[in-house]
């Protein structure tokens, strides 16, 4: 399975009642449709999947598998705390016609998550999953990180074929790439780092940022790829100002803002999230003034 592009980490709209409104999924998906998007990823962490009920979660997955177009690959995030909650989610993805599992790493016991931990749980979950998985590192959230050493050892592992990189750090992907096998895929999921992070050999990127300006990230990967390498750099400029301000700052809340400013249904975050304040909201609409016309509009 080629995973080379961008994958937008989608957002679960919110009603005004605090419901999962999938009225407002299926017109994003609709939306993202008509761009060169490799495919979706689903309740990861930009999901708000965590807040989210299990009855919830799996009618995000069933909504999106029903919208998505033809040829878009499918990766649902199903990591959980057990090994075992891990596999049965996995495995209900695999049953709603998921291409791919997104496993991200357990953290709640972490002083005794050492390497071996990692490499059982990870090994236990491949072996029962009927799909491909994808290892998923995310320490500013989880407060744990998937080092080199360990992804080398589950590199090896016949069903894990690629991993999320969300650490920000470009040494660290360099490093994983250069450790595992030439064919697994390793995807980026920090905007601020996508160009670099090609140029050393990732195979495409998951951001929060391509489910508010997909056009933008999608732009940077085929410039990239095209060894158009000016207009690679002056886009890239663009995309660090927008993942500082639109995602390190602001937050979930600010990617929903964004795409609500865009043609696109983000509405606001589930609390304990707490919206943007006035303020945030002033310096996202002056910075998205300055981006080219949406190529969305409800």
């Amino acid at each position: 399975m080629d995973l080379s592009g961008v994958f937008p980490a989608l957002i679960t709209p919110f009603a005004g009642d605090g419901s999962v409104s999938l009225a407002d999924l299926k017109h994003n998906i609709q939306q993202y449709n008509r761009i060169g998007l490799a495919g979706y990823v689903v309740n990861g962490s930009t999901g708000e999947s965590v807040l989210l009920s299990k009855a919830e979660a799996e009618s995000v997955l069933v909504t999106v598998k029903e919208v998505a177009a033809p040829g878009k690959k499918l990766i649902a995030g199903t990591g959980a705390e057990s090994t075992a909650e891990t596999i049965e989610r996995t495995r209900r993805a695999a049953e709603l016609g998921y291409d791919a599992a997104l496993v991200k790493t357990p953290y709640y016991y972490k002083p005794v998550y050492k390497p071996e931990v990692y490499i059982q749980h990870y090994r236990r979950v491949a072996d029962a999953s009927p799909i491909p998985v994808l290892l998923y590192s995310v320490p500013q959230f989880t407060g744990v990180a998937l080092e080199p050493p360990e992804v080398a050892v589950l590199a090896g592992q016949p069903n894990i074929i690629g991993m999320k990189e969300s650490s920000g750090n470009v040494q660290r992907v360099a490093e994983i790439i250069a450790s595992a096998p030439p064919d697994f895929q390793v995807l980026v999921g920090s905007a601020a780092t996508v160009y670099p992070s090609l140029t050393v050999g990732a195979r495409g990127a998951i951001l929060a940022l391509a489910s508010a300006l997909p056009e933008k990230c999608v732009e940077l990967y085929q410039f990239i790829r095209q060894g158009q390498q000016e207009r690679a750099r002056e886009l890239h400029t663009v995309i660090l100002r927008a993942s500082k301000l639109v995602v390190s700052e602001c937050g979930i809340a600010g990617v929903k803002y964004a795409m609500d400013q865009r043609g696109l249904r983000g509405g606001l975050p589930r609390l304990p999230l707490l919206p943007l304040k006035d303020e945030q909201k002033k310096r996202l609409n002056a910075f998205l003034e300055i981006l080219e016309p949406a190529v969305m509009r409800a």
